[in-house]
């Protein structure tokens, strides 16, 4: 069974940083995507940044580029979101998501597996 467990969320100031972990445990590694997608209240679930466990590939939405980073520790089956130069607007619920495949989709529904979800809340 397959589980994924976020945490490091929390209440930051603008402009500061946190860094969000993902540990995954209950699958057999090899071609799987991690990603992560958030969702503010009353809107949909974006998606955020997505990496390949085989080659380190990543994926990023444009409004993250430059200031968010995924990264990935085999070892350890954790997967990582650092987040630097918040803002009021990166407020959501952040999820880690899972799919099996090569391809570093984007879409929500592409993803098998997710987490509980863990609050991020940015003040200005």
């Amino acid at each position: 069974q397959v589980s994924l467990v976020e945490s490091g969320g929390g209440l930051v100031q603008g402009g500061g940083s946190l860094s969000l972990s993902c540990v995954a445990s209950g699958y057999k590694f090899g071609n799987n995507v991690m990603g992560w997608f958030r969702q503010a209240p009353g809107l949909e679930r974006e998606f955020v940044a997505a990496i390949r466990w085989n080659d380190g590939g990543t994926n990023y939405i444009d409004s993250v580029k430059g200031r968010f980073t995924i990264s990935g520790n085999n070892a350890k089956n954790t997967v990582y979101l650092q987040m630097n130069s918040l803002t009021p607007e990166d407020t959501a619920v952040y999820y880690c998501a899972m799919k099996a495949g090569y391809s570093l989709a984007s879409t929500s529904s592409r993803y098998d597996y997710w987490g509980q979800g863990i609050q991020v809340t940015v003040s200005s």
